[in-house]
């Protein structure tokens, strides 16, 4: 890699990159920023907002400047293709969860970045949140993680690899040992579902995620226990410790933006790291979590563990 600034894509601006991730990477130093959609009012407003000359509504634009690495916040059915001409044109390549609604799709695209040398990186914040990174030294014989909505049932593959791929993906990265059994309850109406719960265990643990789509509520809760000891995590900001039935609290500081607090600034940084210093990132543990949610959605669309809607 050259000793000049990095030249960096922002491909699909809609609100995960404008929310998440343009405010991390307008701040990074030695980036050299272009951004893409085909929405032109939109490309113009938001270049012309982070001061971002280079501006394109194709592709091909975007490869012809030359380019050190992608973000892909496109829509989740044009992953494949983007990402695909990305990495045929040698690009390093980080994109949204989930790689794509298909395992297949989903697996192709880790193949061809194996293949091809580069890396491949998902955006699963919840593994560089600072709450959940100190979880890992916390013990945990039980996990409960809701990720609670109130906006309404959703056809089952779209509710699972659009939103709870995330619970899938913190249980599996907080799990303290080997997970060797799964279970799954559900209940669905008129083929659409309403709430998920899942169950992985191994050797002396459980964890247990559960979404609601008809809550009441959007909340995200995180509780880890065992040894005597409990944790609760609150919307990856607030941890309240309960030792010897006494309560601590800790909120986020003042000072420490959301960017940081949701992890979405370590894990840019550990993407933009990786393609500075030539290191390769693999896409094999993040194709596995896409693996158990195909898993998921074939068992709700089967009917198995399902509570029947009267």
């Amino acid at each position: 890699m050259s000793a000049g600034p990095l030249r960096v894509a922002v491909i699909g601006l809609g609100d995960i990159a404008q929310k998440a991730y343009l405010p991390v990477l307008t701040a990074e130093p030695g980036l050299e920023l272009s951004v893409m959609t085909r929405d032109r009012a939109k490309l113009d407003r938001i270049g012309e907002q982070y001061r971002i000359a280079r501006r394109h509504t194709e592709l091909d634009g975007v490869l012809a400047e030359g380019l050190d690495a992608a973000f892909v916040h496109a829509s989740t059915r044009a992953h494949v293709p983007l990402v695909e001409a990305l990495l045929e044109a040698g690009v390093p390549v980080f994109v949204d969860k989930p790689l794509d609604y298909s395992l297949s799709g989903s697996r192709k695209l880790v193949e061809r970045a194996e293949a091809a040398g580069l890396s491949l990186m998902v955006g699963f914040n919840r593994r560089y949140a600072p709450g959940h990174v100190e979880a890992l030294e916390h013990p945990r014989d039980l996990i409960l993680l809701q990720k609670n909505r109130s906006i309404g049932p959703e056809q089952a593959r779209s509710f699972v690899f659009d939103d709870f791929i995330h619970v899938v993906d913190t249980l599996r990265f907080l799990a303290p040992g080997a997970i060797t059994r799964t279970g799954v309850r559900f209940r669905a109406q008129d083929g659409l579902l309403h709430h998920l719960v899942l169950e992985l265990s191994g050797d002396g643990f459980t964890a247990l995620g559960i979404m609601n789509r008809l809550s009441g509520s959007t909340e995200e809760v995180l509780e880890l226990s065992g040894q005597g000891a409990k944790r609760e995590i609150v919307s990856l900001g607030e941890v309240i410790d309960h030792t010897d039935g006494r309560p601590a609290l800790r909120r986020r500081g003042d000072w420490i933006s959301v960017g940081w607090q949701r992890g979405f600034q370590q894990m840019c940084g550990a993407f933009l790291d990786a393609v500075r210093s030539g290191v390769t990132l693999s896409a094999r543990d993040a194709l596995r979590t896409h693996e158990l949610c195909e898993e998921i959605v074939q068992q709700v669309e089967a009917g198995g563990g399902a509570d029947p809607v009267r």
